[in-house]
């Protein structure tokens, strides 16, 4: 569940994402009393749900007959910093996705990453940092470690040494999803203080994330580069209005 906007007096129009068909946008019943079928808190942000859909082909807005929660959350909706969390989530991928078909694996990432986010009690600071890279390998755009042979820079260096620059002095060409010991020539690349940062990101993962301490100014510069990337990547991708709110967690 990506998004629900009141249509009318009776109506509700839902964005969600699916195993089945990837994106799909769904006109249902506005649920009024607690007794009704269809419960208002399954359309929350990124409740996870299964659904029955009247799927056709022509129709921009599916008829969405039932719903049932598929997880039911137990700690982020009483959790400010998780509740922040998957709000920004969701709205990320409210543009994210915007056109993304059948994606199984990617599916089973976002379900996956929600229930971890769930049943975490401490150590999730870095979840948006962790979720965001490694969201990249779905859509294509999963920055390349590897340092193109043919940068003449790095031609007839041993192993340890090429070693030493990556992690000390290679830029990030963020058009291209790449590691370079020189500069692009466009604007859209990392200085190499910022470059180690996308390195460090993509050793990181949800069990292990907490062991990489990084303060309140670095995990929002992290976040506005790795936002510039998508933007690069995915078009018309805009600012999202949730980022102040989530800026301001674990401030120092």
């Amino acid at each position: 569940m990506l998004h629900a906007l009141k249509y009318g007096e009776s109506r509700l129009i839902v964005d969600l994402f699916t195993r089945e068909v990837g994106r799909l946008s769904c006109i249902l019943p506005l649920p009024k009393t607690a007794k009704a079928r269809l419960k208002k808190q399954y359309f929350q942000p990124m409740t996870l749900l299964e659904v029955e859909v009247d799927l056709r082909q022509r129709l921009q807005l599916q008829k969405l007959s039932d719903a049932r929660l598929l997880s039911a959350y137990t700690t982020i909706p009483f959790s400010p910093e998780k509740l922040a969390l998957s709000l920004f989530i969701a709205e990320f991928l409210y543009h994210a996705l915007r056109s993304e078909q059948q994606n199984v694996p990617l599916f089973a990432y976002l379900c996956d990453s929600m229930q971890w986010l769930d049943l975490a009690e401490r150590g999730y600071a870095n979840f948006h940092l962790t979720f965001l890279m490694h969201m990249s390998r779905f859509l294509g755009f999963y920055p390349n470690l590897e340092v193109s042979s043919e940068q003449s820079a790095v031609r007839g260096l041993t192993a340890e040494v090429r070693g030493r620059m990556a992690d000390a002095e290679l830029f990030f060409d963020m058009r291209e999803g790449r590691f370079s010991p020189s500069a692009p020539t466009h604007r859209d690349f990392l200085q190499p203080a910022d470059a180690r940062r996308i390195r460090t990101l993509m050793r990181m993962d949800f069990p292990t994330m907490h062991l990489f301490h990084l303060n309140h100014t670095e995990r929002n510069r992290i976040v506005d580069v790795l936002l510039h990337y998508y933007r690069l990547h995915i078009p018309q991708f805009p600012e999202l209005k949730s980022l102040s709110v989530l800026q301001e967690l674990w401030a120092d």
